[in-house]
């Protein structure tokens, strides 16, 4: 197997028109908003735009049911979802955030809505046309292309916001969606996939079926929901940590962001081409176990007191790790889809992933003051050893390719 193929190419600069139009319905927008003088209770309300990403999984099965009259079921649909896409985004930067707030509302609704679409289709795309063997680092990839699309709707944005008008800042984002349009006209649509859902009530039952006619699948959700638990809680205060360290926004920025990020990029891709060799689920327990390490980094680093050095280190351990975990995470759920129903049962996934992120998140500020930094910390390496045990079962290290719940043949 050549390890940078056409079909694991295509996944970098689909990840990058998925992350694309996040933060433009987020943080950019926020920013426009507060250039205009915008109310904040008005900006803080303005979340609720990224409900669709939630709620995916509700109309998943209607683009596992029907196929568009053009390029096939999973191409069709990506085509669709990024010319809606750049016509919602355009759409988006003619509205006033003052003037109008409802009319940015709504045209912002339908931006997160076009982007939940297109998350729907291309992690089945990805899902469909990669072998197994390929998965994690062609999720990999994906994720860092991903980060690559925040960082132009984020950072290069608002850069662009500082020279010209936010309106055109917003028809940049929008032609930026080109890359997306043409990579679906270069990838492959997936074949060997089985017979699509007949119906939509098949669409909505039969994944469900599907699933938990497996073994274990009970299991499995619970391990979704918490491998990445203590990243999840100690990431949400370290913000917070780092500040009330002592240390200075621009050495945060420096650091934590910057330098941050590019250990997160290395470390997917580090994750991604180790996988190659580990297989996926020997990668989640070595991963896991270095994303645990990294927490408690963040506890000796509350011993250690203020050192820059010693932040960069952390820093770049903790992206390190996680990037490399999260490349494992995800190709994992992948790997669990039937191509049947990969939409709709991927979109269940990756909801359920973000519930630790929203709930278990809720009350880490509490728990910090009453344990202090170092015992929050050492909390939350302990919080990910339930999802650990469960790799027992759920992806025994001596089946690497294998875990507990198999796919079964696809439907003639």
């Amino acid at each position: 197997m050549a390890v940078f193929n056409r079909r694991i190419i295509v996944t970098l600069f689909l990840g990058f028109s998925s992350g694309l139009p996040l933060l433009a319905t987020g943080g950019t927008l926020q920013a426009w908003m507060k250039d205009e003088q915008v109310d904040l209770t008005v900006i803080g309300i303005f979340a609720l735009v990224g409900l669709p990403y939630t709620v995916k999984f509700l109309w998943a099965p209607f683009l596992d049911r029907f196929i568009p009259p053009f390029l096939g079921r999973r191409r069709g649909w990506m085509l669709i979802s990024q010319l809606s896409l750049m016509l919602s985004l355009f759409g988006l930067g003619l509205c006033h955030p003052r003037h109008s707030p409802l009319s940015v509302a709504l045209m912002a609704l339908l931006v997160s809505f076009c982007s939940a679409s297109q998350d729907i289709v291309l992690d089945a795309h990805r899902r469909d046309t990669l072998k197994d063997e390929e998965l994690g680092l062609g999720s990999a990839l994906f994720i860092n292309g991903y980060r690559l699309g925040m960082l132009v709707s984020g950072a290069c944005a608002l850069w662009l916001a500082d020279h010209i008008p936010w309106r055109q800042v917003y028809t940049v984002l929008a032609l930026a969606m080109l890359i997306g349009v043409l990579t679906t006209f270069l990838a492959e649509e997936p074949s060997g996939c089985g017979t699509p859902p007949r119906t939509l009530r098949e669409a909505v039952l039969e994944p469900f079926k599907d699933f938990f006619h497996h073994s274990g699948a009970v299991l499995i959700l619970a391990f979704i929901l918490l491998y990445k638990i203590g990243d999840a809680m100690a990431g949400s205060m370290t913000t917070p940590f780092v500040l009330e360290m002592g240390y200075t926004k621009s050495e945060m920025a420096a650091v934590v962001k910057t330098f941050g990020l590019a250990a997160l990029l290395g470390g997917s891709l580090l994750g991604g081409a180790l996988m190659l060799r580990l297989g996926i689920n020997r990668a989640l327990w070595l991963f896991g176990l270095l994303q645990s390490l990294s927490i408690l980094g963040f506890a000796w680093l509350a011993q250690a007191g203020r050192t820059l050095p010693g932040l960069a280190s952390v820093v770049a351990f903790e992206n390190l790790s996680f990037g490399m975990g999260t490349s494992a995470y995800v190709a994992f759920m992948a790997r669990l889809c039937n191509r049947r129903f990969s939409a709709t049962q991927y979109a269940l996934f990756t909801s359920l992933m973000g519930v630790p992120r929203v709930l278990a998140s809720t009350p880490t500020g509490y728990l910090a003051k009453c344990t202090g930094w170092p015992g929050f910390f050492i909390f939350c390496a302990a919080a990910a050893l339930p999802g650990m045990l469960l790799l027992l079962k759920v992806a025994p290290w001596k089946s690497p390719e294998e875990g507990a719940v198999s796919q079964q043949p696809l439907p003639a």
